[in-house]
């Protein structure tokens, strides 16, 4: 059997839209990932084939997708908005339970969750919406954007997904502020202020009186008092502080966490897997990890940047800074920062849709890199 010349392999290569930069770092973070999982899960062979899994069927997504020119995502973004949205409805009334949530849709041979596919549409439509001719988009389009955003969040904080919810409301403000859009009600700046002001805590009084349930308020008050309730509501946050504590410089040693392997850290696999790097890995490892996040931020942002139009740069950089917003939500969670909302540390948390959202979201950025614009798109 003939091997592929170099020359072949460069040009297979970039027939697949793929960026190699990009591309080599998300590897590496997977791979790092893989390493943690197997950690923290006890060394599972089981949990590391799922995960594998995950990863293979999430490529298959991103290259899937890198094949797709942005201008076409813009041009079927209504329909995409549509379908996302009644595929929320459905979930509202037909959706089946699981762990006291109402989040998933199952048709016997597949079940999944449609608000993961919303933090990729969302992004898609509301860029479509506000890259139209200029970037000081005018009030129809903003007023469109927000009411969208608005419905969509409410949909899915009524599973409850709070965490979801809130990062769909990111992705839409990020667009909205890359766009230009300015907060104006009136024109003297004291008295703008003093209207966004009221008009934000009436929003929040509304939130916490009437959209968030029992236990989500309860995370909320937890995280300024986590040892009021030491065994009950703070006991997440309680142990996973020890856990980043104890890791120190250079932490105990993969497989030699006591917090983890003895049980005393929930959802260790899951949501709470930074603290297992933390006591595993220490300081240093945390630095490592900072920094493959650091790296792929910079080359999100750099092909964000260097877009031919509106919209791709408006969609480039949403996707990358909800990606940071995972991230961020995550670590502030587990280190007390932030309430408990359920967003998993990416690429690294065991989970599959999580990890396809993010690699599809990956997959447009590098269409974004590879497909050129035509020339009576580029505004």
């Amino acid at each position: 059997m003939k091997l592929l010349s170099v020359a072949q392999i460069r040009y297979y290569w970039h027939y697949f839209k793929i960026d190699t930069p990009l591309f080599l770092l998300i590897i590496a973070l997977s791979g790092f990932g893989l390493i943690v999982l197997y950690s923290a899960s006890e060394g599972s062979m089981q949990t590391m084939y799922k995960q594998a899994f995950h990863f293979a069927l999430a490529i298959c997504a991103m290259l899937i997708i890198a094949q797709i020119p942005p201008y076409e995502l813009k041009r079927f973004s209504p329909y995409l908005m549509l379908f996302g949205i009644f595929l929320l409805f459905l979930v509202l009334f037909f959706g089946s339970n699981s762990g006291g949530a109402q989040r998933w849709l199952n048709f016997g041979f597949i079940r999944f969750q449609p608000s993961e596919i919303m933090k990729v549409i969302v992004p898609i439509a509301i860029a479509s919406i506000l890259s139209e001719k200029t970037f000081l988009p005018k009030l129809l389009p903003i007023f469109l954007s927000i009411v969208a955003i608005i419905l969509i969040v409410i949909l899915i904080a009524k599973q409850p997904d709070l965490g979801t919810s809130l990062l769909i409301a990111a992705s839409g403000f990020y667009v909205l502020f890359f766009s230009g859009v300015r907060i104006q009600i009136v024109k003297n700046n004291w008295l703008n202020f003093t209207l966004i002001s009221s008009i934000t805590m009436l929003g929040v009084y509304v939130l916490w009186n009437y959209l968030l349930i029992g236990y989500q308020k309860e995370r909320i008050m937890t995280l300024f008092d986590p040892s009021s309730d030491p065994l009950g509501s703070g006991y997440h946050i309680l142990q996973s502080k020890i856990a980043i504590g104890s890791g120190g410089l250079i932490g105990k040693g993969l497989g030699q966490g006591s917090q983890s392997h003895l049980n005393f850290l929930p959802e260790h696999t899951t949501d709470f897997i930074f603290a297992v790097i933390a006591e595993e890995l220490g300081f240093i490892g945390i630095i490592f990890l900072f920094t493959l996040y650091g790296l792929i931020i910079y080359r999100l942002l750099i092909i964000s940047f260097q877009s031919e139009d509106n919209f791709s740069k408006l969609l480039g950089l949403s996707l990358t800074f909800v990606f940071f917003t995972y991230i961020f939500v995550n670590v502030g969670m587990v280190s007390g920062l932030l309430p408990v909302v359920g967003v998993p540390l990416p690429m690294i948390s065991y989970g599959g849709s999580s990890i396809i959202t993010l690699m599809s979201s990956f997959g447009i950025i590098m269409a974004i890199r590879k497909h050129k614009t035509p020339s009576y798109l580029q505004k």
